[in-house]
């Protein structure tokens, strides 16, 4: 049996979540579960500022862009190019190319279930770099750039440092 792979399909602007929707209901008719595995229009997390008040919103990752994790066929290349809302597949003319392994891992939207190890408000000392041996408490975590903010102090105020996970250790 052939093996899933991860695909990007082009939408127009807006349409993301239509398309989402529209082939996870096509996949249900149809019954193909078993071929269409996943679809996913990643989303991150953003501070916006308006009128002096921070708010936290989800922003499209890729705006125009569906991912979908498939088992390349001519029924599942059909369904999906004949949504509406899909442009096509990306790749060079009609033949569509998976993402590889090292793709996805760069992407950062779908890790590998990464196990941190650390929490927000947790205490670390800092093994290496310019902050070495200073002791500092967890205020956020960044999964992605797999980094932590830790606030430490200096000239008797804290300041917040971002710092890799490999920099740091559990108290």
């Amino acid at each position: 049996m052939a093996e899933a792979n991860w695909y990007v399909v082009h939408t127009y602007s807006g349409y993301e979540n239509k398309v989402k929707v529209d082939i996870e209901k096509t996949i249900e008719n149809r019954s193909l579960q078993d071929q269409i595995l996943e679809v996913s229009v990643p989303m991150q997390s953003v501070v916006e500022i308006k009128n002096g008040v921070e708010k936290a919103v989800d922003k499209k990752m890729f705006p125009g862009y569906v991912l979908i994790h498939m088992i390349m066929n001519d029924d599942t290349w059909y369904v999906v190019r004949n949504t509406r809302g899909v442009t096509g597949f990306v790749g060079p003319g009609s033949k569509p190319v998976p993402l590889s392994a090292e793709e996805m891992d760069n992407l950062g939207f779908m890790g590998k279930g990464l196990l941190v190890g650390f929490e927000v408000g947790e205490t670390v000392v800092v093994t290496s770099g310019i902050w070495r041996d200073t002791v500092g408490v967890i205020r956020s975590i960044n999964e992605r750039k797999k980094t932590a903010t830790i606030n430490v102090e200096m000239f008797g105020r804290e300041t917040p440092v971002e710092l890799a996970f490999t920099e740091l250790k559990k108290m």
